[in-house]
């Protein structure tokens, strides 16, 4: 049996390769791991959540955590190591700048502060994922970190890739979950995105991103998606900071929060109040993963999984009456999030579970059938709320996938009878 060794270069230039229908094609065999995740018996599914340990965390003295993160599917075992910064994320000024798709330096200097563990560490996870076949035999050595982000974005833009409308999009960081979920948008559907509005702690840390946006050859296709795309930045250094988040959080069609955050990035009532729930939002939070992190207040999350009595005096967008979440057992440990709200099992839904029912509709409806029409508007046109902090399944079922898709291309180095 042969070896794949992909470093960090060859999974960029590998992930960059890879075109819409290449997406939805790990897409799919994401969405499929998750179902059996979710689904599955030890008897029918090697995916099975009962043959995925919970991972085990070991911090550090240096403000950084250790992840051991084994899984299995039906034809491979393997296990991802990273080790990641966290810390608190600090609280933006009053102040704030906006920046142009022309612009990328902010006209006035930005006041100075003391950088925090967030700002002064990587909290790009670094490590590695080992794959080994059914038999025990390696099958391929990948390093972890632009694997981690990618496949946290695949899962991420599962529900995202259904939804009726995505003109404006509005992302919170500027690392590579963000550059992840920003690439992934507009290769699945950059000809509807109008705008991109991404929210920073520093307009210095976002300088990066968008220089590979505008002028890598990678984006070329995609920052042209159409002639109405536009990306702005807003950080938390300048005017009208306030301002300029309320508009960009009550406009968005969808958020991606991609940051470590400690604190919530925007006031719970942006979305709460009955002018915030006018408008059915698709919302991501992927950046924490600790019972202490937060990215979304709680009360948001409260009032998704509140019984709709329907005696509101405004027209709001549909909910679903439940939070959707890559792992119950998972979230419910980890997710500061979901332990904040005080939000139970019976108010999560996993992913997986979601992909069958979403099947079982869509199969009734083609069959004549109305289907389960409540669940198809509120997943496509209502509020969706999508908490992970990820599994060692999903790092096993892409990196599977991008093991082959190397071995075809040849790419990465093989090692013939290891």
């Amino acid at each position: 049996m042969s070896l794949t060794i992909l470093t960090d270069s060859d999974v960029r230039t590998l992930l960059h390769s890879l075109n819409r229908d290449d997406i939805l094609a790990l897409q799919h065999n994401l969405a499929e791991a998750l179902h059996d995740y979710s689904t599955g018996t030890q008897e029918t599914s090697g995916c099975c959540s009962a043959n995925q340990p919970q991972r085990i965390s070991i911090p550090s003295g240096n403000g950084q955590t250790t992840l051991f993160m084994p899984a299995r599917t039906g034809t491979t075992t393997g296990v991802k190591i990273v080790t990641l910064a966290s810390g608190p994320t600090p609280k933006p000024s009053t102040t704030s700048e906006t920046s142009s798709v022309n612009s990328l330096t902010p006209s006035s200097p930005a006041p100075s502060a003391k950088p925090s563990v967030t700002s002064s560490q990587s909290t790009t996870p670094r490590g590695s994922l080992t794959i080994l076949d059914s038999a025990g035999t390696p099958l391929g050595f990948i390093n972890a970190e632009e694997l981690t982000a990618f496949r946290t974005a695949l899962a991420s833009t599962l529900i995202f890739s259904k939804r009726q409308r995505v003109h404006s999009i509005t992302v919170f960081g500027a690392g590579k979950q963000a550059y992840w979920h920003i690439r992934l948008a507009l290769i699945l559907r950059g000809a509807e995105i109008h705008h991109i509005n991404i929210i920073n702690r520093s307009f210095t840390t976002t300088e990066p991103l968008m220089s590979e946006i505008y002028t890598s050859k990678d984006w070329t296709n995609l920052r042209n998606a159409n002639d109405k795309l536009r990306f702005s930045v807003v950080s938390g250094e300048y005017r009208d900071y306030a301002r300029l988040l309320k508009e960009h959080v009550r406009s968005a069609d969808v958020i991606f929060m991609c940051t470590p955050a400690t604190s919530p990035l925007f006031p719970a009532e942006h979305l709460t109040s009955s002018e915030g729930r006018k408008k059915g939002r698709y919302v991501s939070l992927i950046g924490s993963y600790k019972p202490h992190m937060i990215e979304c207040h709680p009360d948001i999350l409260k009032q998704a999984v509140e019984p709709d009595h329907q005696h509101h005096h405004h027209k709001h967008a549909d909910k679903g009456g439940v939070v959707v979440v890559d792992s119950l057992e998972a979230c419910l440990k980890e997710a500061g999030e979901i332990i904040q709200a005080g939000i139970g099992s019976e108010q999560l839904v996993e992913v997986g579970e979601l992909v069958m029912v979403r099947k079982a509709a869509m199969k009734e409806i083609e069959m004549g059938g109305k289907g389960e029409q409540g669940l198809r508007r509120w997943l496509e046109s209502g509020n969706v709320i999508y908490k992970s902090v990820g599994l060692g399944i999903m790092d096993l079922c892409v990196g599977e996938d991008i093991i082959m898709l190397a071995r075809d291309r040849g790419m990465g180095t093989t090692i013939d009878e290891f």
